[in-house]
């Protein structure tokens, strides 16, 4: 095994581990394990990437985070002195990589059962196996925060000197013990309560509400300030106290601006005892933390699906053939119970949700809530398409993809239908719930008149699923293929699917006041979907199957 570079930093501090009756040699080979582990696996960020042997790809990975410091941070620094502004905006999208690094990549640190079964027949104290663990956790915490943040500070303490960067690295170093402790209180709530697969199940959900959530802190942050002018003007309200990257602006207002009002103390005191209150309470809780993760070695026996009416009735509809309907039927419970199409899947649906409320209630900013409804402005809901093309893209991957060879072995009529039964599927499953709340959503909010725009862009989102499917999956099987093996242009190609919406956006948009041009374009984008889906799936392929 390698002796990784941030072990030989830890050897430093082997005297202060001692002191606390653990056992330092232990330890260190326990992490040193991990550390080995963690190399061979593919971070979340590198999805769409081919993976190559005897390479670590954590530590690829972090050229990455350097790149989105840059870009993410940076700019920020360039806003003279609202430090108020400019410093809670980095540190909620600190805390955004963060948390959405942890949700995707993170869980398998700090859920980590693989060492259970093995250490703990051998004579390892719980205080030594506790200790290996937080310090597993500090050491890709600091990787990851310090990639992130290296390009920001030293431009930061370039510009305003050394006191800023040293005010900045403690702060940095409070938000990560606060998103770890967070997320871990989440997880020890979740396990007190749930065991084996429903547990599993809940933290798959737990995650997806974490990113979307996060992602909407965008918005709450940027409503917290009142730009007037070139100036940013910062107003106390109580429920500041609620947002933690409040908490960490404070500091630099005070001691920087020397800006002494009370409440901005308030919000330095919550961004300091609140971190420090947690994660005593976490190091006296992870032992109960520790017992409870072994329920995730259990696996609890699913019951029997529930009888789905909508989806059987959309089943019949749908699909004709009844091997179609058939594959329509297992591609949709894939999707329900396959927890890595989930997991990367579902926080699309939500942001499908979302965005076209976020950029409704931005217009009302920008005029006033009665213009914004005289306009009748429907095009936020091109929104909710955004998730089909990434969605469509995920249909090719499973977890359990060593078992297609039941495509090769059925007697399959028609081998295309096993991909027009699953974007079928994803359309009824994932697509159209969402759509139509946030269809209904904009027809009570403005009139009955906007429901022929919102078919069409109804009709353009199934369009544009068979658009995706041939730009992005071509000749594969669902279900198929490796979560570690996507092909190394598919990101450009999802760019590329996205563009597309936004051209028949804009077509949207020029005919929209023209007379009878809705109608025609209506039919012509149904002409276009029945015609493409028959020349896409029309043809028959049998595998030299006689």
């Amino acid at each position: 095994m390698n002796d990784f570079k941030s072990l030989k930093v830890l050897d430093v501090f082997r005297g202060v581990f001692e002191k606390f009756d653990i056992d330092y040699p232990i330890m260190r080979q326990i992490i040193q394990l991990k550390l080995t582990m963690d190399s061979r696996r593919m971070p979340a960020i590198f999805n769409g990437y081919k993976q190559k042997k005897e390479s670590n790809q954590f530590l690829k990975s972090l050229w990455l985070y350097l790149f989105y410091g840059l870009l993410l941070l940076t700019p920020f620094l360039f806003l003279k002195s609202q430090y108020m502004f400019a410093t809670s905006m980095m540190f909620t999208m600190l805390m955004f990589i963060t948390v959405t690094t942890m949700v995707s990549d993170f869980s398998a640190v700090l859920l980590d059962v693989r060492d259970k079964n093995i250490l703990q027949p051998k004579p390892v104290s719980n205080r030594t196996l506790s200790a290996a663990k937080l310090m597993h956790i500090v050491i890709y915490l600091v990787l990851l925060n310090g990639a992130f943040v290296v390009i920001p500070f030293a431009v930061g303490v370039y510009r305003y000197g050394l006191f800023y960067g040293l005010i900045f690295l403690v702060s940095v170093l409070f938000v990560g013990s606060l998103v770890v402790v967070v997320t871990a209180f989440v997880y020890l709530f979740i396990l007190r309560f749930f065991s084996g697969e429903k547990l599993k199940d809940i933290i798959n959900y737990v995650q997806i509400f974490l990113a979307i959530a996060v992602m909407l802190s965008y918005q709450v942050m940027a409503h917290s300030f009142e730009l007037s002018q070139v100036n940013i003007q910062y107003t106390f309200h109580w429920w500041h106290i609620l947002l933690p990257p409040l908490w960490y602006g404070a500091p630099f207002e005070v001691l920087l601006n020397h800006n002494y009002s009370a409440s901005l103390f308030v919000l330095m005191a919550c961004g300091i005892v609140i971190p420090v209150l947690a994660l005593r309470l976490y190091i006296k809780l992870m032992p109960a933390f520790e017992r409870s993760l072994s329920k995730l070695l259990s696996d609890s026996v699913r019951t029997k699906g529930k009888s789905r009416p909508f989806e059987e009735w959309c089943a019949k509809i749908l699909c004709r053939d009844p091997q179609e309907r058939t594959f329509y039927r297992f591609a949709a419970l894939m999707m329900r119970q396959e927890r890595e199409f989930k997991l990367k899947a579902y926080p699309q649906v939500g942001f499908a949700l979302v965005f076209p409320f976020v950029m409704f209630f931005n217009e009302v900013r920008m005029y006033s809530f009665k213009e914004t409804i005289a306009n009748e402005n429907v095009f936020p809901v091109y929104f909710s398409a955004l998730m089909i093309p990434t969605v469509v893209h995920l249909l090719r991957f499973s977890g359990k993809y060593k078992g297609s060879w039941i495509y090769r072995a059925a007697p399959i009529n028609n081998d295309k239908m096993l991909y027009s039964s699953a974007l079928k599927a994803a359309i009824m499953q994932l697509f159209f719930p969402a759509f139509i709340v946030i269809s209904m959503a904009f027809a009570l909010l403005f009139s009955w008149e906007v429901i022929p725009d919102i078919i069409i862009i109804f009709l353009v989102g199934i369009l544009i699923t068979l658009i995706s499917y041939v730009i992005l999956n071509g000749e594969t099987y669902p279900f198929s293929t490796s979560h570690e093996l996507t092909q190394d242009n598919n990101t450009m190609k999802l760019f590329m699917a996205m563009f597309v919406i936004g051209g028949f956006a804009l077509v949207h948009f020029f005919i929209a006041n023209i007379p009878y041009a809705r109608g025609i374009y209506t039919l012509l984008l149904i002409a276009a979907i029945v015609i493409g889906w028959h020349v896409v799936f029309g043809k028959k392929k049998n595998h030299g199957r006689p």
